[in-house]
């Protein structure tokens, strides 16, 4: 039991508290994506779709909160690690240093903040301050008819791929499944779900600013 309670304050601790955090995200992710899909559709389309989400407020609430944990948990797990990497490293001759793993780690650390950047961008832009409330066609439309907006939505999009990418494979090793025998494997899952998420989303600012997706 005490190892239990405890066991968040390890770095083992932490990385799983980060590997979890990051699946409920990386699946919130993905399914925002499909349902921004609904772009392709037309204006009734995705107004209808964040309307049926608006309709449902127990569930939409629910969903916030629990982002709002594994966000939170993310984190806060993120930036212990960080701080104890940095206080380890004059002692890091001492034990073997795992390259990929480190270049795994760098990644995460510099995508990190962009992407929170990018979140805090992305909730003011299309959900607390839309231009047209109600109406996330025009909304996402008229935004990335701006170069600027769209080269924003693009960076962080960029930024996205490589945190999950990096995430994905570095919570496979977390959590055990580790083996020279499937460790290919992992790698292609990772590369797999981080290029429907990052090309699909990219597709969509790139989509209006060709004059493919109109008002």
């Amino acid at each position: 039991m005490q190892r239990a309670l405890t066991l968040h304050q390890t770095t083992i601790g932490k990385k799983v508290i980060m590997a979890l955090s990051g699946a409920i995200l990386v699946g919130f992710t993905f399914g925002h994506f499909l349902g921004n899909l609904n772009l392709y559709r037309g204006s009734e389309a995705l107004n209808g779709y964040a309307e049926t989400l608006r309709a449902l407020p127990a569930l939409l609430w629910t969903a916030r909160v629990v982002l709002l944990v594994a966000v939170g948990a993310h984190i806060a797990a993120a930036y212990s690690l960080w701080t104890r990497n940095r206080k380890a490293r004059g002692s890091r001759y001492e034990h073997h240093k795992d390259l990929a793993t480190d270049y795994a780690a760098r990644t995460m650390y510099w995508s990190g903040p962009i992407l929170l950047l990018y979140i805090i961008y992305h909730l003011l832009h299309l959900t607390i301050l839309p231009a047209h409330p109600g109406d996330v066609y025009r909304n996402v439309v008229e935004g990335f008819q701006n170069p600027l907006i769209s080269g924003v939505y693009i960076v962080g999009n960029l930024a996205l791929g490589f945190h999950i990418f990096h995430g994905i494979y570095s919570a496979f090793q977390t959590l055990g499944i580790n083996h020279p025998r499937f460790n290919a494997y992992r790698r292609d899952l990772a590369i797999a779900i981080c290029a429907v998420i990052t090309i699909g989303n990219l597709s969509f600012p790139i989509a209006v600013l060709a004059g493919l997706v109109t008002l």
